[in-house]
């Protein structure tokens, strides 16, 4: 079977890129790809953060709408899960991940790239939910991720209407963190993991874990397990380097690798 989701590695940060030309359709393949690309990123102590590219013309159409139109019910409630599945993977990667978004990002594509932390848009970049236009809704996390990013009212408005958003657009509601000119995404993407990688990887993994957790509970809740992080990182090499260096040489000069 051709590799349609690519995996590569150097200096500590990981490129996961879909191929499956020409707009890199979301296949149960690429799905299960997808999987198992994440568990791989976050075992693995030479990846210390990510990036979700789809190449220089387009990040992801969407789910492949042939296949699915193949499918009966009790497919379609598998095929759901095993996408969530496979998103929700990737976003619980203990590590930074930053999305290269060029060309379309739309429906899975869409929800792909908010399963990352990060979002760096081309200027020529679209983005949407269009499954309302197919008589369906975002199932693979489309209208629990985007309510929690964007808010839901905004939320509401790209779900309901199907409407593709322009990257400035995509900027000002805060469904991406930046936008650059085409040719320089994946570049700009590769700056902020490769800084990133350079930093206290226990300490990144328990600030990301704390925010994501803290966001699907109580305040309360969230609290402690901010605590908990925050007591714990005491034990760390990282914690001994970072405030050693900081009493020796000033703040901001700690190195980590």
């Amino acid at each position: 079977m051709t590799t349609t989701v690519h995996f590569e590695v150097a200096d500590g940060v990981a490129t996961v890129r879909l191929d499956r030309p020409p707009m890199n359709a979301l296949d149960i393949a690429m799905q299960d790809r997808l999987f198992e690309l994440a568990a791989e990123a976050g075992r693995r102590e030479d990846v210390r953060a990510v990036i979700l590219y789809g190449g220089e013309k387009v990040f992801a159409a969407g789910a492949d709408i042939k296949e699915m139109r193949a499918m009966d019910h009790a497919a379609m409630v598998q095929r759901s899960r095993g996408l969530q599945d496979a998103f929700t993977a990737i976003a619980r990667i203990p590590k930074p991940v930053v999305a290269a978004v060029t060309g379309y990002a739309l429906g899975g594509g869409c929800e792909l790239a908010l399963a990352a932390d990060f979002r760096i848009a081309a200027d020529t970049a679209k983005l949407g939910q269009p499954e309302i236009l197919l008589g369906l809704i975002p199932g693979a996390g489309g209208t629990q991720r985007l309510a929690r990013l964007i808010g839901p009212s905004r939320a509401k408005d790209l779900i309901f209407t199907g409407r593709q958003v322009t990257a400035d657009e995509a900027l000002t509601l805060g469904l991406v963190d930046r936008v650059v000119p085409a040719a320089e995404v994946y570049e700009a993407a590769h700056a902020w993991a490769a800084r990133l990688a350079k930093g206290p990887a226990i300490a990144l993994r328990a600030a990301k874990e704390s925010v994501d957790a803290g966001l699907e509970t109580d305040i309360d809740t969230g609290l402690t397990i901010e605590r908990n992080w925050f007591a714990g990182l005491f034990a760390t090499e990282d914690r001994e380097r970072g405030m050693r260096s900081f009493v020796e040489d000033g703040p901001g000069r700690a190195t980590f690798l």
